[in-house]
């Protein structure tokens, strides 16, 4: 099991308008009050000369650049009612509207601006960075946002994904507003509805930057492109050699690339500055493990169970495993503790949905699968979900006679 900590992979809150980009995964820092300081990357830390180069370069100029497309869509729709109603009613409009871009959040790539306006979709992230690169166009001053709330967890096969949540804060200078009216002269754009009002600190660029590169090199282990995700995350921490999560993420391309080394000397470096990280610890006592050092290994299990009792799918994994044994009623049970702590995890609620049908709780079991549906990142789950919910429905309809409740 590899721990990695995300910066955006954006997470659909439920209620959320479908238009309305909520968070989606990437590779964040998590939600410290106060930043670890970390020293220059120390020598051997990289292995350039032992990778292949990556399949598809990334120029980091690329990822905040305004496209022909987004410039010919900033001079037909945006200034024009910049011009009339202002900038803050014109950015928010011109992209956000559901009648005007039509944008659909995907949760499943981390997007340039450029590449999210093309696609009219992305994740939390690849809209911020297109919002962004449209504010800065419109000559307004872009404040990138690390807002503190709880990480959200996920997973691709072995590996689980921690994900944070940025926004904007926009401000309009005078000569843009001038005989217009706006509410405010600054303001915050959000894509995760209830979260505006929590605290927030700003980031700088470089750092939001180093989070895409970080999103993208997730993606590339998720895909088992290796070779990808380590010039990916090499240029994460290039970009901000303070950003923790790149550390963990190219600690993990080690690991999966088979050379534990390098990989416990990535993780030890970065625990000087966060020793209780449970993703660090989790992938450093892998480390150990993989190298034989059964002793120092012992010592950071020891140390991870003290910081983190009850790990994160703990629930799950066991509910799943009484599944399996055909006790559903243990399953069920071990479900909701852990929906108790991740209420908006799309896997947790199938997993109630099916305990509930097999304990002849269909309408429970419904329900269990529409909120499954509705807090899916990726439309193909989501789909995946509507399609069980559909058959879920036919076969209700079809067993009117069926007992709701178990007794």
């Amino acid at each position: 099991m590899s721990m990695i900590h995300s910066s955006l992979f954006c997470r659909a809150r439920r209620g959320a308008a479908p238009a309305l980009l909520a968070m989606a995964v990437g590779l964040l820092a998590g939600c410290a009050a106060v930043r670890p300081t970390l020293p220059a990357p120390v020598p051997g830390m990289f292995d350039d000369a032992h990778v292949a180069p990556a399949s598809e370069p990334l120029d980091p100029d690329d990822v905040l650049r305004l496209t022909p497309e987004m410039q010919a869509y900033l001079d037909k729709n945006i200034e024009p009612m910049a011009r009339k109603r202002g900038v803050r009613a014109a950015i928010t409009e011109a992209l956000y509207d559901r009648r005007k871009l039509q944008l659909e959040y995907d949760a499943s790539t981390t997007r340039t601006a450029g590449e999210a306006f093309n696609a009219r979709e992305g994740n939390c992230l690849s809209l911020v960075l297109m919002t962004g690169a449209f504010a800065k166009a419109l000559n307004m001053k872009v404040t990138y946002q690390q807002v503190e709330t709880d990480d959200m967890l996920s997973r691709s096969g072995d590996m689980y994904f921690y994900s944070g949540h940025v926004n904007l804060l926009l401000e309009s200078h005078y000569a843009n507003t001038v005989g217009k009216y706006d509410s405010a002269g600054v303001y915050t754009i959000d894509f995760m509805p209830g979260e505006v009002a929590l605290k927030a600190s700003p980031i700088s660029e470089d750092t939001i930057l180093a989070m895409f590169f970080n999103n993208r090199a997730a993606e590339a282990m998720v895909h088992g492109q290796l070779d990808d995700a380590y010039w990916r995350a090499r240029e994460a921490i290039r970009r901000d050699p303070q950003f923790l999560s790149a550390y963990n993420t190219l600690a993990v391309v080690y690991l999966r690339r088979g050379d534990a080394v390098r990989a416990e000397q990535v993780l030890s470096y970065a625990l000087h500055a966060a020793p209780d990280s449970p993703q660090l610890l989790t992938n450093d006592l892998q480390a150990l493990r993989t190298l034989g050092r059964t002793g120092e290994a012992e010592v950071v299990r020891a140390h991870l169970a003290a910081v983190e009792p009850t790990p994160p799918f703990f629930w799950y994994l066991q509910g799943q495993a009484a599944l399996r044994r055909g006790d559903f009623l243990a399953a069920r049970e071990l479900f909701i503790k852990e929906i108790r702590r991740a209420p908006d995890y799309h896997e947790f609620h199938y997993a109630l949905a099916v305990a509930d049908f097999e304990l002849d709780r269909l309408d429970e079991a419904r329900s269990e699968m529409t909120l499954a549906m509705q807090d899916a990142s990726k439309r193909t789950d989501h789909d995946l979900y509507a399609a069980k919910l559909d058959k879920l429905t036919a076969w209700r309809a079809a067993n009117v006679h069926a007992p709701t409740m178990l007794q």
